[in-house]
């Protein structure tokens, strides 16, 4: 009998407990909603067969166009839930009860606001599925676990912690297995809302129920600050991704047409350099090349240049950048309005000027920022200001452009041997400084990647 192994995401709940202004799993994260990300993880699986979205009737014409349009062709069916978990499950199975009778199914529920699991772990539950009807993946508990007392507010218990774990999907299951299940605990008026494997440790107490080894960034959303601790952990993921990929990924490059703004020198010029050895069409554009970038008719004037000689444009990238390193009131005004200019309205005009092209293409704008963003510095006030506007740019833009099929990702390098950086702070020890070549290398796989909306991290290794 064929084996089916699908993925049911769950996707009905709403949020409104934990303060959200529309379902948890409509949210956005890195430019994307989360629950693209979570079907992404399965799609991208090679162990999973299909994929099944249980959501609710709020969400549901969302969803569907959100499926069309990132060609997630593993997802069979949207179908709606219930307002409690467990309906949603049980409209899984009842999803797919006429084809249990000529194929081996096997459910693997997940929830929808965990959108970091990783291949490992799904692949992990999927070949345990091969021994065990049940499967349930966990994590070591690490805080000390008290049971208290609900009327006198005093600890009663203890428990020893080397046996806590901490559950998180996805859970798998033999088919027969959480229908028989679900039967039970339907027929059971105590019935109280659990896990999936709550269900069936309750009602089929005779299963074993295995226990695959979860990820610690494996975490749901639940409250606002979530949001801010899965943007991090998934800039982290991106970071490792991107510094992993292997150079011969760069074949990829062959026949792109790349546009940097800032190439002639630095992180631009090595940028530059690494591409044309692997084909791609390289235009660099500077001031030494005739275009300002704080004027969008030299920026719009280069662009349509380009494009009529290639009829295409799949890479932006922004490098330019000024960095005047004295206090601001010393500083001429006309110093003052150069460094905006470049450095952030410099941003905004090739953006604009961009748009049309990147949209053909379905391409990629990437900026680049500063470690300074994330805190005003003394003495270079205008250029780290700037840097911290060109990360909100940059995630903005991923939100505005992500139904156009743009990628828009921005570059944050630990310190970098580039001549503006030497211009500014003389010689400095080598093996403290990132090099340029090394930081165009990491960018490059940025922008045959997948990702949107992050800031990707160099550090020294």
């Amino acid at each position: 009998m064929k084996k089916l192994n699908v993925a049911v995401i769950l996707a009905a709940g709403r949020g409104e407990r934990s303060g959200f202004e529309q379902p948890k799993q409509l949210m956005k994260l890195a430019g994307r909603p989360i629950i693209e990300h979570t079907i992404a993880a399965f799609q991208n699986t090679k162990a999973i067969d299909e994929i099944l979205v249980v959501t609710s009737k709020d969400c549901i014409s969302k969803i569907e166009e959100l499926v069309a349009t990132q060609r997630f062709d593993k997802v069979k069916g949207v179908i709606l839930g219930g307002s409690e978990r467990y309906e949603s499950s049980v409209s899984a199975i009842e999803a797919y009860e006429s084809r249990s009778r000529t194929c081996k199914i096997r459910l693997i529920f997940h929830d929808a606001v965990r959108p970091l699991a990783n291949e490992r772990t799904i692949n992990d539950v999927v070949e345990a599925l091969e021994n065990y009807n049940a499967v349930d993946v966990a994590v070591p508990t690490t805080d000390t676990i008290i049971s208290v007392n609900p009327i006198s507010n005093t600890i009663d218990f203890i428990p020893e912690r080397s046996k806590l774990r901490n559950g998180q999907t996805p859970q798998g299951f033999a088919f027969e297995t959480i229908k028989a299940a679900y039967y039970d605990a339907l027929r059971d008026p105590n019935f109280k809302t659990t896990d999936d494997c709550g269900v069936v440790l309750k009602y089929l107490p005779d299963e074993k129920i295995y226990v695959v080894s979860g990820e610690n960034d494996n975490i749901k959303l639940t409250y606002r600050e979530d949001l801010h601790m899965l943007d991090k952990l998934l800039q982290l993921r991106a970071r490792k991704n991107s510094r992993d990929i292997d150079t011969k990924s760069f074949a990829s490059l062959k026949n792109k047409v790349m546009v940097i703004f800032g190439g002639t020198s630095g992180i631009g010029a090595e940028m530059a350099k690494i591409a044309e050895a692997h084909q791609a069409h390289v235009i660099v554009a500077s001031r030494r090349t005739g275009t300002e970038i704080s004027d969008i008719d030299s920026i719009k004037k280069l662009l349509s240049e380009v494009y009529d000689q290639y009829q295409r444009i799949d890479y932006v990238v922004n490098a330019a950048g000024i960095l005047s390193k004295q206090p601001l009131v010393n500083m001429a005004y006309a110093e003052v309005m150069e460094a905006i200019h470049i450095n952030y309205i410099g941003a905004v005009n090739v953006a604009i000027a961009s748009f049309e092209y990147l949209r053909q293409s379905r391409g990629q704008l990437l900026n680049f920022t500063s470690s300074s963003y994330t805190y005003g510095r003394a003495y270079y006030s205008l250029y780290s200001s700037s840097k911290a506007a060109v990360v909100n740019l940059t995630q903005a833009l991923a939100e505005e452009w992500h139904s156009e099929d743009i990628r828009v990702n921005c570059i944050n390098p630990e310190r970098t041997d580039t001549p503006m950086r030497r211009q500014a702070f003389g010689r400095e020890p080598a093996n403290t400084l990132l090099t340029a070549e090394a930081v165009a290398s990491q960018s490059l796989s940025v922008l045959i990647g997948g990702n949107t909306g992050q800031i990707f991290d160099i550090r020294r290794l």
